[in-house]
């Protein structure tokens, strides 16, 4: 390398954790590796350089033992299994694994956890968020399905109304509003989502949604 130049990793470290990029100090439990994977391939893809603390630091890591913990994650504790690609480096004396990974060909993709089943993760600014029942449901639908049909009735226009007084609102609060039971409030939402009639967003505590970015009136 030539002097003056910045090793590629330190650069990328200097980057900061974000969308697509996570650190981790070490691998001890392939499980939560697997969050990062799942999150990545759900989402447009990252990078994960174990051996580098959450302040940038870097502490090295036996890359080799790390690798297998990894691959136990992609291939074990994820469904389907995720491909990834790795790279070893040693930047003064200090080995950093690099894992690359593209955004799935196949998803939605799921952490499979023993006991408690399988868990549907994001990648959200720099964190993986696991997603709730509704949007569990709205992301596998998003993958099958291509828009749809949806009635405006008055359980409809109730959500509409409710989000052009006050936006944006969870799932909860949107449901207090319709005189439906939770379960059909569900399916009522994620066929607004489908039909891009939705937006969501992740405010840091939770799923919001709101009026998507196209107008809309509600109906009189």
């Amino acid at each position: 390398m030539e002097k003056g130049l910045k090793h590629p990793v330190v650069e990328l470290i200097g980057q900061g954790e974000g969308q697509r990029l996570d650190f981790k100090f070490a691998v001890n439990d392939s499980l939560k590796i697997a969050r990062s994977l799942v999150a990545f391939a759900n989402t447009d893809g990252g990078t994960l350089l174990i051996g580098v603390k959450d302040n940038g630091v870097i502490a090295g890591v036996r890359t080799a033992e790390e690798y297998y913990m990894v691959e136990a994650a992609a291939s074990v504790y994820s469904s389907p299994s995720i491909e990834f690609t790795s790279k070893e480096w040693n930047i003064a004396g200090r080995k950093v694994l690099e894992i690359t990974v593209k955004k799935g060909l196949h998803p939605p993709y799921f952490v499979v956890e023993s006991g408690s089943g399988k868990h549907l993760y994001l990648r959200i600014n720099d964190s993986n968020v696991e997603t709730d029942r509704l949007m569990t449901r709205f992301i596998k639908l998003r993958h099958v399905q291509k828009g749809g049909f949806l009635s405006v009735g008055e359980s409809e226009k109730a959500i509409f109304d409710a989000l052009n007084q006050q936006s944006p609102l969870s799932f909860p609060e949107l449901s207090n509003r319709i005189a439906v039971r939770r379960r059909v409030a569900a399916q009522i939402v994620v066929n607004m989502l489908l039909m891009k009639l939705l937006e969501w967003r992740w405010d840091g505590h939770q799923f919001v949604y709101q009026i998507a970015a196209q107008e809309y009136t509600s109906p009189d």
